[in-house]
């Protein structure tokens, strides 16, 4: 039958001008035959794509016109998956219907692209529910951030969709506000949102039918959802309101962060009564009632109301009304809350340098008998000291051995050569007749350079001071009695910190900043004051001082640069003029000491576990990688004794999640398939 309609389109003069109302018979026919049949007898232009195979079945109970042929060509190529697309020429492009929503110029008239704005619902929610309507070659794609959704399908099926959207898009929710007489508004609410939530896609808990928000100050719930689903709540509403009323008045809240002890007397002055009397009442009752610290008030109103403190298990018990119940449950929700805290680090710099240099000439010359002159020269900026030398000699020949003068000559004589340094030399020594005669040449050079580099650091939660300390208990005398021919003496001490000390007290602001509290010392034993005495001299840096810090900024609190140099000359007058000789009776030391301190802190807030991972890892690693924790085996002595003892694992920091590019997105226009002309110009049955 084909192949005569075939030759009849071959042998039939073509006039569309005269054409009449044909029908259409086509059985098992060669899709690409077809696609020619209906060029000729509409007149349109068609390019047919390579993938376009298979054959086609069209029967018309009657006679069709031109528009009405091509109307149904259209739904033929849809029924078997293909699709004609315009090209702007007035020619259609036909080509499988796969992946046709991508095209780069949407396909128009039969198949068409259109946007959505939602104004009640959710774009994402419209866009599950619209997924499965459109065909297999549309697409539903969200907007949520304009909450629109993008529809390209068919055009009859979008018409469809469009009508569905229209009654999905009203907003058919009420609101409802419930005031509570004796619950919580709080506690009503997230029994309702609980109650009502449905399970999500994840398995975790979705959004109910019904929005439930609690209003703390007027204690009333509101709801927002359909009629319905909100009439089916306030009769629960209503119960669980009166179940509250008719309960014991005695409630107990378990703290989950907060202090019960440091709550107490919060709640205790909010209900009238002070906290100093009820911290002045533990003190004064025995230790297992100030355990349980109670205090009690009586309102106006002469209903008692009592607050007691069970610290087994770090909880308060509430004996009050249901709606002081309410109010102090409030107060302590919002105060029994995960506190934030600070690590503060501290970076202390000192670097100082030393130059010393020295030079003298010392003379003597006295007679052992007196019958001698006595000459001496002698500098206080030198030594050792040429007398107390020429003192022990003349001793050691004129005093006897047991004498106690010649000790303390001795030891004048060997304490001033053990405090002599640089380059000594000389002689001293006795003539025949007693005589001494003696000299002693000193050259020094001292240049001395000392690095102090310390990062004390210290965690501590907000508004909780804290102290770090590390150095050593020296002992300090405060006091010292001989009695009576020293019958009874005794001596007292006083042990005192000498090392790093970090005390700081952290407040975390609103923007947030840090306000810091902070001590900071470092100590370090100088010496004795003086050879033999057990007095100790100690160096000391304290800086006590309240700044405001960003979180994670390093800041100065402090520095000294100090320069001192000294210089001395001692000589004798008249001589030490004497040109180049002079110099023999002179004796000149300079001193020069240069220091650099710096004290930087840098505060950083700790507020979830992630935080105090990524703070512990690098100090971790950094301890971890010493070579000292190395034993000779190459193991690592730290991570055997987490690994071992605590049996868990290093800290590590958390991996930051890589940046995903967004993917370009891919532009949709929207170009409707022109209407075909009316009137069949010609046609074959």
């Amino acid at each position: 039958m084909f192949v005569v309609l075939l030759a009849a389109l071959a042998t039939a003069p073509v006039n569309h001008a005269r054409a009449q109302a044909q029908t259409l018979n086509v059985v098992d026919a060669d899709i690409r035959a077809f696609i020619l049949d209906i060029s000729r007898s509409t007149g349109y232009t068609f390019v047919i794509d390579p993938r376009v195979k298979g054959v086609v079945s069209v029967t018309s109970n009657g006679p069709l016109n031109r528009a009405e042929l091509f109307d149904i060509f259209l739904s033929t190529l849809r029924a078997n998956n293909y699709v004609a697309i315009p090209t702007g020429s007035g020619a259609y492009r036909i080509e499988p219907s796969t992946d046709v929503a991508r095209q780069p110029s949407p396909a128009g008239g039969q198949f068409t692209t259109q946007v959505f704005r939602l104004r009640s619902i959710d774009a994402q929610s419209a866009a599950e529910i619209l997924k499965p309507l459109v065909g297999p070659q549309g697409q539903v794609i969200a907007n949520p951030r304009g909450n629109t959704i993008v529809v390209a399908d068919y055009s009859d099926n979008v018409r469809r969709i469009r009508a569905l959207i229209v009654q999905l898009d009203q907003d058919r929710s009420s609101t409802r506000a419930v005031t509570l007489r004796n619950s919580s508004a709080r506690e009503i609410a997230a029994v309702l949102t609980s109650l009502t939530a449905l399970p999500g896609a994840d398995g975790k808990p979705g959004r109910g039918p019904v929005s439930v928000v609690a209003v703390d100050g007027s204690n009333t719930v509101l709801l927002r959802g359909e009629p319905d689903a909100i009439d089916r709540l306030l009769p629960l509403i209503a119960d669980l309101d009166l179940r509250a009323r008719s309960t014991d008045d005695v409630k107990v809240v378990f703290l989950k962060h907060a202090n019960a002890e440091q709550l107490l007397p919060v709640l205790q002055q909010l209900m009238g009564l002070p906290a100093s009397s009820a911290a002045a009442s533990d003190s004064a009752r025995p230790a297992s009632e100030a355990a349980g610290a109670t205090a009690a008030v009586q309102p106006a109103g002469g209903v008692r109301v009592s607050i007691a403190r069970y610290p087994g298990a770090n909880a308060l018990i509430i004996s009050a009304p249901p709606d002081t119940q309410r109010m102090l449950a409030d107060v302590i929700t919002r105060l029994d809350v995960r506190r934030e805290q600070v690590l503060v680090e501290a970076i202390v710099v000192e670097v100082s340098d030393t130059a010393a240099r020295e030079l003298g000439v010392q003379f003597i010359l006295g007679g052992g008998k007196g019958d001698a002159p006595f000459a001496v020269t002698n500098y206080t900026n030198t030594a050792p000291n040429i007398l107390a030398l020429a003192g022990a000699i003349a001793g050691e020949n004129s005093l006897p051995e047991d004498s106690t003068t010649l000790a303390a000559l001795r030891e004048a004589a060997l304490s001033s050569l053990l405090g002599a340094d640089g380059l000594i030399t000389g002689g001293l020594g006795t003539f025949d007749n007693g005589t001494i005669f003696g000299m002693i040449v000193n050259a020094v050079r001292r240049d001395s350079a000392s690095r102090l580099l310390s990062t004390p650091s210290v965690l501590t939660l907000n508004n909780e001071e804290a102290k770090f300390v590390v150095g050593q208990e020296v002992p300090i005398t405060t006091g010292e009695v001989l009695g009576n021919a020293n019958s009874n003496p005794f001596r007292t001490i006083q042990r005192q910190n000498v090392g790093i000390q970090l005390e700081v007290k952290p407040q975390i602001n609103a923007g947030g900043g840090i306000t810091l509290f902070l001590r900071q010392e470092v100590s370090s034993i100088a010496g004795p004051v003086a050879e033999g005495s057990t007095e100790l001299i100690i160096n000391k840096r304290e800086l006590e001082t309240t700044v405001l810090v960003d979180d994670g900024d390093i800041v100065v609190l402090g520095g000294l640069l100090e320069e001192n140099e000294r210089a001395s000359l001692e000589a004798v007058p008249g001589l030490s003029d004497i040109p180049v000789l002079g110099n023999l009776f002179k004796s000149r030391a300079r001193t020069g000491t240069r220091t650099n301190l710096m004290i930087f802190i840098r505060p950083r807030i700790i507020r979830d576990r992630e935080d105090a991972q990524e703070a512990t890892a690098p100090r971790y690693d950094f301890i971890r990688g010493d070579p000292a924790v190395v034993d000779r085996s190459g193991a690592n002595a730290l991570e055997a004794l987490v690994r071992d003892y605590l049996r868990t694992v290093p800290p590590a920091a958390p991996v930051a999640a890589a940046p995903v590019a967004p993917a370009p997105a891919t532009p949709i226009r929207t170009s409707p398939l022109p209407p075909p002309q009316e009137g069949l110009a010609g046609g074959r049955q």
